[in-house]
């Protein structure tokens, strides 16, 4: 890992380990990556740890990983449907401001986020985000959704665009640069996503969608790279230094992520967004720093939830 590549990340970590660790309920870490996670995020301050899952499997996870688990509370839950509507309790109850993915499978903590009775939804549709560390773009790039929705409607991509913009808020861009991507950066009737892209640029004009710029139908190459869009003489704000890319649909996003990850060698911190609090999904494959990286972006998406919760009350 490069040292440029290091401190988009390092830099997200720096912001929040200064501050008070952020209670965080962590659904069934009962495998050595999972729990280490944890654990690490919780020796750096980043989070206070819940650990919420059959507690005698923890704790052996935790002797074979060589981690001391001993400092942390424990909720004990006989098994992964349990440990995630167990660690869903501990934020509604408000003892826990961020849900953490463990070892069970997302589908299985989602569940218990979406469900009716007893879950985390808001008036907002769930959507996901990543943001990745891509060595020699000058900036972390927040891409979305390219885990949850699979074909947004375009009703949809209204609440994925503001999702993404309120994190942009929480990360410090209190403006950031929304680029809607396409195939091209024309409109064209037979692509319908360009013709959702230049539906919500006019929406984003008449404050439907608020607190970003938006440019669309933009082209990848000429989102993030200056010089393709100044050969395309494609003008505006957004166009060549985009902060955030919405894709049409989970597959493209999904191959655009991965293909930054295997062949530009960037890393992918991950976060669901739209529930009450924020979600930290990780992966079996996420690197520490990616890992630590996912539990700062949840913390401070957290005291930003917090601190406009304080400013309406008043």
């Amino acid at each position: 890992m490069t040292e440029l590549k290091r401190e988009k990340y390092e830099r997200l970590i720096a912001a929040v380990t200064d501050l008070p660790p952020m209670p965080t309920a962590v659904a069934h870490p009962c495998d050595a990556s999972s729990l280490s996670g944890a654990v690490e995020a919780a020796r750096l301050g980043i989070i206070a740890p819940i650990l919420v899952g059959p507690r005698a499997r923890i704790e052996a996870t935790g002797r074979e990983a060589k981690l001391d688990v001993s400092g942390y509370e424990i909720v004990d839950a006989p098994f992964s449907n349990a440990s995630a509507e167990a660690a869903v309790e501990l934020v509604r109850s408000g003892r826990a401001e961020v849900l953490m993915k463990g070892s069970l499978h997302t589908d299985e903590l989602m569940a218990a986020v979406v469900s009716r009775a007893g879950g985390l939804r808001t008036g907002r549709r769930l959507s996901h985000c990543f943001i990745m560390d891509v060595p020699n773009h000058p900036n972390a790039l927040i891409i979305s959704d390219a885990a949850i929705n699979i074909a947004p409607t375009l009703e949809d991509k209204i609440d994925i665009v503001q999702n993404a913009i309120e994190l942009a808020h929480a990360l410090g861009n209190a403006n950031p640069k929304v680029a809607i991507l396409s195939a091209m950066e024309t409109v064209n009737p037979k692509v319908p996503s360009t013709i959702e892209a230049a539906a919500l640029c006019k929406m984003a004009e008449r404050g439907q969608i608020t607190g970003g710029l938006l440019d669309g139908p933009l082209a990848l190459d000429n989102a993030i790279d200056p010089d393709a869009a100044r050969i395309k003489k494609i003008g505006g704000p957004v166009a060549g230094v985009a902060d955030i890319l919405i894709v049409p649909d989970l597959e493209a996003g999904n191959m655009l992520a991965k293909s930054l990850s295997f062949l530009a060698d960037a890393d992918a911190a991950g976060i669901v967004l739209g529930a009450k609090v924020p979600i930290v999904l990780t992966s079996r494959a996420d690197s520490v720093i990616t890992r630590l990286a996912s539990c700062a972006v949840a913390a401070l998406v957290a005291r930003h939830r917090r601190a406009l919760l304080g400013r309406a009350a008043k």
